[in-house]
């Protein structure tokens, strides 16, 4: 039997770091409640920066597009308040990157706000009936015009794996319900609650590629969720995998070996096999932007951590604060450490929490000086252990050892473009090396090259 059919089913090495799901799984989402500002970055995403549409002081809705895509692999970005702009500035975002933002000052009155802004995002009814009506076309372009992109993390434009290509026909559409990276929940509040959008948007996405099949992934630790799914997919001829709970599960290769048992070219896209992938919050905005018209201007974030007082999942606007997300947590507690943008496998350190929140912050979460203590990096004892657990069967030693030294010959020979920076080998180092520090400062050198 495949292993894409068991409730086991999943892919070579990984990991298995202590999940800490409880802190917030059980937060219902919640409203936040309209920020006096949020600064809008125009590059939220992987591609070009948007160009500017706005003027300083001028007045602005919610959902107006102030941000205009400048490439194919481009998403245009919208306001998320009622306010005015204020002067264009820069801003840093956690992963290191420079990139300009418009920072606007919220209106005394909202046009939506609180339970209306949930039942705008979810609420109501989701269609499953006359969706071939929409041409793929149409469908991309909708989702191109709302600024949806890839809300796990990667940010990557949707309107691109939207479009059906002939050439390279669709045969499995594959919906990241995995959320593997400790802490986070925001997406099993998603399958919890918004079951129904996820699923109009799934078929909406399965018309559009032209796929054959359909199919959503979640880990066999959210139970309910994958309850919620199977309720709402009765009659749609959407399957509802469990996959076995390991960490990378929700990486697309990763994903679509599990699932369908098609493995991805070392350098190559799920696309060269016949998969698309896209995660249940991207899907959930896809049918929005579709059916009703609305870009993407909120998302759900969790906030979490040991050392958070008041862990919650929350609906945000664009713009806001990390500072205002956590003050309205209850603020950090006294032996608080690190705050991080993610989580702790995969995210970046926040330096600032002026920061603002994107559309790929997946949450925050706040770390104690228990969690972050380490010990000093020694030599690599050649173990191996790096090895055995990368997902994607390089040699991470390799890699960051050349990284280190400059040896783009070597980087290249050993495939560090590949790497995805899950962090499965940092996490195994007995000797502490920062691995995928390392293999980042690697992608710089290429890109230089």
């Amino acid at each position: 039997m495949s292993t894409a059919t068991t409730s086991e089913a999943t892919f070579a090495r990984g990991i298995h770091p202590p999940e800490e799901k409880h802190l917030a799984e059980e937060m219902p989402i919640e409203i936040l409640p309209i920020p006096a500002e949020v600064n809008i970055p125009l590059l939220q995403h992987l591609g070009a920066p948007c160009e500017p549409l706005v003027d300083k002081k001028q007045e602005v809705q919610l959902g107006e597009k102030i941000g205009e895509a400048t490439g194919f692999i481009s998403s245009p970005v919208h306001s998320s308040i009622d306010g005015k702009t204020k002067k264009a500035t820069v801003t840093t975002l956690p992963n290191g990157r420079h990139v300009p933002m418009i920072p606007i000052t919220a209106a005394a009155e909202q046009s939506l706000s609180g339970q209306a802004l949930f039942d705008d995002f979810f609420g109501g009814e989701w269609p499953r009936d006359g969706l071939d009506t929409h041409t793929s076309e149409e469908i991309s372009k909708a989702v191109l015009e709302a600024g949806v992109v890839g809300l796990g993390g990667a940010a990557f434009p949707s309107h691109v794996k939207m479009a059906r290509n002939e050439e390279t026909p669709i045969e499995y559409l594959l919906i990241n319900g995995c959320e593997c990276e400790p802490y986070l929940t925001a997406d099993y509040r998603m399958m919890v609650e918004a079951a129904d959008a996820i699923i109009t948007g799934t078929l909406l996405a399965k018309h559009s590629t032209g796929a054959r099949e359909a199919r959503i992934g979640v880990e066999n630790n959210k139970p309910k969720a994958i309850a919620a799914l199977r309720k709402a997919a009765e009659g749609t001829g959407i399957i509802v995998q469990s996959l076995k709970t390991k960490y990378p599960q929700g990486a697309e290769r990763q994903l679509s070996v599990a699932m369908v048992d098609r493995e991805v070219p070392t350098l190559g896209l799920p696309l060269h096999v016949g998969v698309v992938v896209q995660n249940v919050g991207t899907i959930a905005a896809i049918a929005r932007a579709v059916l009703r018209g609305k870009p993407l201007t909120h998302r759900v974030v969790t906030v979490t951590g040991a050392g958070i007082r008041e862990p919650k999942n929350l609906l945000v606007p664009i713009g806001v604060s990390y500072r205002v997300l956590i003050e309205h947590c209850g603020g950090m507690t006294e032996d608080a450490a690190r705050v991080v943008s993610g989580g702790p496998m995969m995210g970046f350190t926040v330096g600032n929490l002026d920061a603002p929140v994107t559309k790929g912050t997946s949450g925050v979460t706040v770390l104690t000086h228990e969690d972050v203590r380490s010990s000093a990096e020694t030599a690599c004892i050649r173990c191996g252990r790096c090895v055995d657990a990368c997902p994607l069967n390089l040699v991470p030693t390799k890699i960051a050892l050349a990284a280190r030294v400059g040896n783009t010959e070597v980087m290249e020979r050993y495939y560090l473009p590949a790497c995805v920076e899950c962090g499965c080998c940092a996490y195994t180092c007995p000797a502490s090396i920062p691995l995928v520090q390392l293999v980042r400062i690697g992608k710089i050198q290429l890109s230089k090259k």
